[in-house]
């Protein structure tokens, strides 16, 4: 048969019609439907097709085991947003509890956060306006879960985080694994983190540039909590005041996460959680949904 563009589109999804998986053809099936037609639609030239390619090609050779270029890609894209709203929906289903709102993942976590107890200091550098975050895992109907997971990280008060700076920062520097409680709780002290560019020294950063879009995501830091039985979260709490909230470049701001770290001068309570007065207080409990 004759490969025209009128039989391209047909003929490629044919010849995944022999797939096993049914999701796998599904999805296949779907993706060049839908890259068909995007080339129909802009109709590039053959340089412009190769550009796309070596795009690919330079972003994929950018990924190590400290940066994932295509993470970063998916995320300025708004993909990576995208996928965690619909699949926080599907979860949800017609159930609508409170749970917490879930965000992107980035580029920089480590699943070998350090161990860390209840009040802990994730800062190993001691620069920066002393922070301290407490909260509770919960699960829907505000059970306390006790023995939950909470991974922490975070970018330091110059917006870096320590695998970007191998030579200046400790590893382990902004993160942490922590445990809750009997009642629930976590708490660990830390530094204000600042609000800081993606990278922008591969292809991502090209994008940016072409298009003439800032690098910039407001200052955050990283969660992940998990229960046995429960669903886990990613999400974020974002600093209030920072700036970039309302044009974060891989979109991942909501406003439920939006927290409000609260000047303390108060040496007393300062003594109390291990960090000397004035420092910032930030609240976040984290709802979790029964899997």
């Amino acid at each position: 048969m004759d490969f025209t563009e009128e039989s391209a589109t047909p003929a490629v999804v044919e010849s995944f019609a022999g797939t096993p998986d049914p999701r796998l053809r599904e999805i296949l099936g779907s993706l060049t439907r839908h890259l068909h037609d995007f080339i129909r639609e802009v109709e590039p030239t053959m340089e412009e097709w190769e550009w796309g390619v070596d795009f690919l090609t330079r972003t994929g050779q950018k990924c190590d085991d400290t940066r994932q270029e295509f993470i970063l890609l998916s995320d300025v894209l708004g993909v990576s947003m995208l996928v965690e709203t619909i699949n926080q929906r599907k979860a949800a289903g017609t159930a609508g509890e409170p749970v917490t709102d879930s965000t992107v993942l980035g580029p920089f976590h480590m699943v070998d956060s350090p161990e860390r107890a209840f009040g802990d200091s994730i800062d190993m550098m001691g620069t920066g306006q002393p922070c301290v975050v407490t909260g509770r895992v919960l699960s829907v109907d505000g059970t306390p879960l006790a023995g939950a997971m909470v991974d922490v990280w975070q970018a330091d008060d110059n917006g870096f985080y320590d695998v970007q700076q191998p030579g200046a920062q400790p590893q382990g520097n902004g993160r942490g694994l922590f445990t809750t409680d009997e009642e629930g709780r976590f708490r660990f002290s830390t530094v204000v983190p600042a609000h800081y560019p993606i990278p922008t020294d591969g292809p991502v950063g090209e994008l940016l540039g072409a298009t003439e879009r800032h690098p910039y995501r407001p200052a955050h830091i990283h969660f992940i909590a998990g229960h046995t039985g429960f669903q886990p979260v990613t999400t974020h709490i974002f600093v209030e005041d920072s700036a970039y909230l309302d044009s974060d470049a891989v979109f991942a701001v909501k406003k439920s996460l939006v927290q409000t770290f609260t000047e303390v001068d108060d040496a007393a309570l300062a003594a109390e959680y291990g960090v000397k007065a004035p420092f910032r207080l930030a609240g976040f409990d984290i709802v979790l949904r029964p899997s």
